[in-house]
């Protein structure tokens, strides 16, 4: 299996600072995207230090050399590590109170032809293969769980006003569980991750266009999404696509 890794990322219009982290380790064959929260900065913080710890974690044992368990039980591992680190370093310093961030994280098997994602929040990963957008993971939101509820309609999700407010971050609290996402690898396949503010501004239909006039260049496709985002960026913006090539 070969890949290609191209990002781009985006403060948007209204945003200071950008708070989103991400990594694309085209060597180690892995994928990180953060998002973080939290006032004076803090946010920035918090999603920096959930990046690089998993960068560090996946370098040192890097995902070829592992099994699929052995991958699942490490980025689990890594995102555990990287939430107590936030935890603590919040309840050390006081102007941190509070800080933390969305993390979600895709590693790639070549030897098994497979993948495995771990997230925690409202970032984003899509699949998007021979033409159909899949998204992988599940947003950890009040609205995504009044979706899943049967008390909202997936149309209403979005623009909710209540769309940002989060159920699960790392850094909120000592413990998190961690989704552990599986799947098989293609020639062919395109991965979007994704912060929401680029998914909060740019529906499934818009992206999966945009994915598929990236096709081959697949390095034009984080650009583009921000591209779209960017006129009415209300959110940082951040996008990491993979392309397993042919």
């Amino acid at each position: 299996m070969i890949w290609d890794l191209a990002a781009a990322t985006d403060r948007g219009r209204r945003r200071a600072s950008n708070e989103d982290a991400f990594i694309a380790d085209a060597e180690t064959g892995f994928v990180v995207v953060a998002d973080g929260m939290g006032g004076h900065a803090a946010g920035e913080v918090a999603s920096r230090m959930a990046a690089d710890l998993l960068a560090r974690r996946l370098r040192a044992t890097p995902p070829a050399s592992l099994t699929p368990e052995e991958l699942e039980d490490a980025l689990v591992a890594a995102t555990h590590a990287a939430n107590r680190a936030i935890f603590e370093r919040g309840d050390r310093e006081p102007d941190k109170a509070g800080m933390g961030t969305t993390l979600t994280a895709l590693a790639f098997l070549p030897h098994h032809d497979a993948w495995r994602i771990a997230h925690v929040g409202d970032s984003r990963a899509y699949l998007h293969r021979d033409g159909t957008l899949t998204q992988l993971t599940t947003d950890h939101t009040w609205v995504q769980q009044q979706v899943q509820a049967g008390r909202l309609r997936p149309a209403e999700a979005r623009g909710h006003p209540f769309a940002n407010i989060l159920t699960r971050a790392l850094g909120i609290a000592g413990e998190v569980a961690v989704d552990v996402v599986r799947g098989d690898a293609r020639p062919g396949d395109l991965y979007l991750l994704c912060s929401d503010g680029l998914s909060g501004m740019v529906n499934d239909r818009t992206l999966a266009r945009i994915l598929a006039a990236a096709r081959p260049r697949a390095a034009r496709a984080p650009r583009r999404a921000a591209a779209a985002t960017r006129a009415g960026g209300d959110d940082n913006i951040t996008a990491v696509v993979a392309r397993i090539r042919g």
